[in-house]
């Protein structure tokens, strides 16, 4: 089911003259795991309507909860009569026998539009459920890398008509752009993204090019690596915590790809 579509709202601009707008649609989604016959609730996100399976297998998966498409038994919709939000609750069902720790997930995470950071016990979590460092990367010239930002901004459907979406896009290494995500959190854009291609049996996405509308997040760069993508670029600039994560694990980092200029942070094209 896709419901990204902007909302119409009734504004006032500066003039006092009232006119429509259009602006990015912003709900809450619930994430529950049914492992071994028991429901779990695991995180609550503030997300844009829309690829909310792919959300929350790639939520899943860049959490580690998952390592592969084979654990899903099957993805739905809460269609309980009791549940008036059903389609902002989304259950993940597990086959059995795939293990399953709800003691991760203990807080109840929630996680804003903004920052999806602050339901992780620690850094040193995060670490540890990245896979190995990235050994393998394209070699792509310069000229490569100039060409995505206009090939981004084409497909963004949804921020052309509102300004308020993050977007994530997978592209290949002759610049054809593959796949791409929008939401209200950047993380989600990503997530989204890395579960369309778990959910096609796709990963790792090892000769793939990952480009992100905003800033460069510690957050981004884990989940990126967590679906094998040796190459991270952003048209904004990443944080230290970005850098020296994506150094650790051999990812080559791009910021401020804009202006036909870019800056490599971490490894090398």
């Amino acid at each position: 089911m896709t419901r990204a579509s902007p909302t119409r709202v009734t504004i006032a601009d500066s003039t006092g003259k009232r006119r429509h707008d259009l602006v990015a649609v912003e709900e809450p989604m619930e994430i529950r795991v049914v492992a071994d016959g028991k429901v779990h609730s695991v995180s609550v996100t503030m997300r844009t309507p829309g690829h909310d399976f792919e959300l929350a297998a790639g939520f899943l998966f860049t959490e580690g909860v998952i390592r592969e498409k084979a654990s899903i038994e099957r993805i739905a919709y809460c269609t309980a009569s009791d549940q008036p939000q059903h389609y902002n609750i989304v259950t993940v069902h597990l086959r059995p026998g795939v293990a399953f720790d709800p003691t991760r997930f203990s807080r109840n995470v929630y996680t804003t539009s903004s920052c999806g950071i602050c339901g992780k016990a620690s850094l040193e979590q995060i670490r540890n459920i990245c896979p190995r460092r990235i050994t393998d990367k394209p070699k792509l010239p310069a000229d490569y890398f100039l060409r995505l930002p206009d090939a981004l901004k084409k497909e963004q459907t949804n921020f052309s008509q509102t300004g308020g979406l993050h977007a994530a896009a997978f592209f290949d290494t002759t610049g054809t752009l593959l796949l791409l995500r929008e939401d209200v959190g950047r993380h989600n854009a990503m997530d989204k993204l890395i579960g369309k291609w778990l959910l096609a049996d796709r990963l790792p996405a090892s000769q793939i090019v990952a480009l992100v509308s905003g800033r460069t997040s510690f957050e981004l760069v884990q989940k990126a690596l967590m679906a094998g993508v040796p190459v991270l670029a952003a048209i904004s600039a990443p944080s230290s915590l970005a850098v020296a994560l994506a150094e650790e694990f051999g990812m080559t980092l791009i910021g401020f790809l804009r202006d036909n200029r870019f800056n490599v942070y971490a490894g090398e094209v």
